[in-house]
């Protein structure tokens, strides 16, 4: 089995590759990176040490994936994961990033007879109909409060059957016109596809920062008692998201490849699901625990563009398909997370400080 993952150098791409090779030594991974992202050349060694190869590449440009002459399977672990690139930044660098850069995959995995799974995102549910779902409030969070009003969501969190009609974000409107294309590709030129709509994956080895990465940013502000601030909703922290250790998520890769035949063509939910949800009030008290360091957290009481209350995943779908559930808690991930920093507290810093 030979294995091309792009976006290879960041935090899913590096640690499934690490994480693969470790369960099938005679895979042959190729992780492509252009190395943008702050932190990435960090996984480098990592890679090296796990042998895997690395080439320094970009999926935008065609001539950077010739350089791959095979590959049985392509993971698209690539692109931009901000929700507000394009809104507070240029628009174009979002589209050539998260759509070229993935049909230029897609052109790839047609010529050499690959098989494709997708990274997209739990963005691509618009922002509208996820803020209009009925929910109730207590001291810690937000908490979904539904009666059937919209398909495919219910107390268990979000189905794939959610309405998608409305705005998402450049970021989730990139990565779903990513997934109508994959849809052709498998349908129009049969190549095996698998698309997860991932909620909040995270670990060691994440780069985390305001607008992306938000358990590591977290833990790591705790760490070294930096300032943070609750944005939106009353500044109170309430807002809940659902969390999965990188770990838990490579599991559900490697079983997917395995069983590439069964569940081609599918598009799966994937998070932690509603036993993995936290708020950002209760991750500060989790991150207080772990390391030590209880911080004054000031509340901004605005909304930002493009912010949902709450977001859960419902993984029914996916579990029912391959038996998959995320095992780790969030203190567990967020224990983790804290042992990493402490362990590369020198190389980190600059970074995540």
């Amino acid at each position: 089995m030979k294995l091309l993952i792009v976006g290879g150098a960041g935090f899913v791409g590096s640690n499934l590759a690490i994480l693969l090779k470790e369960k099938h030594s005679g895979y042959e991974i190729i992780c492509m990176d252009n190395l943008k992202r702050r932190g990435s050349e960090l996984n480098l060694t990592r890679l090296a040490s796990a042998k895997v190869e690395f080439l320094h590449g970009d999926i935008r440009n065609k001539e950077d994936l010739e350089l791959v002459d095979r590959a049985d399977l392509i993971i698209d672990a690539s692109g931009n994961p901000s929700v507000m690139a394009g809104i507070t930044s240029p628009v174009t660098p979002v589209i050539t990033n998260n759509l070229i850069g993935t049909v230029n995959c897609l052109e790839l995995a047609k010529k050499l007879n690959a098989s494709f799974i997708f990274l997209s995102t739990s963005r691509v549910y618009p922002i509208h109909t996820i803020e209009s779902l009925g929910y109730s409030e207590t001291d810690k969070r937000f908490e979904l409060q539904l009666n059937g009003e919209v398909k495919g969501a219910s107390n268990n969190g979000i189905t794939e059957d959610f309405p998608l009609e409305g705005s998402r974000s450049f970021y989730g409107a990139t990565k779903l016109a990513s997934e109508i294309l994959i849809q052709e590709y498998h349908s129009l030129l049969n190549v095996k596809t698998i698309i997860n709509r991932c909620s909040v994956i995270t670990g060691p080895w994440q780069m985390g920062k305001v607008d992306q990465g938000v358990v590591v940013l977290w833990t790591s502000r705790h760490y070294w008692n930096r300032d943070l601030q609750y944005f939106g909703y009353g500044g109170e922290g309430k807002q809940v998201r659902d969390v999965v250790h990188i770990k838990d998520f490579a599991e559900l890769i490697d079983y997917q490849i395995e069983h590439i035949d069964e569940l081609s063509g599918q598009t799966y939910n994937v998070g932690g699901g509603m036993e993995n949800s936290v708020s950002l009030n209760e991750l500060s008290s989790i991150c207080a625990e772990v390391t030590g360091n209880k911080l004054e957290i000031k509340g901004v009481e605005e909304n930002r563009i493009a912010d949902v209350r709450i977001y859960v995943t419902d993984n029914s779908k996916v579990t029912a398909a391959t038996g998959w559930k995320p095992k780790l808690s969030v203190k567990e991930i967020v224990g983790d997370i804290n042992k990493w920093i402490g362990s590369n507290e020198e190389d980190l810093k600059n970074i995540l400080e």
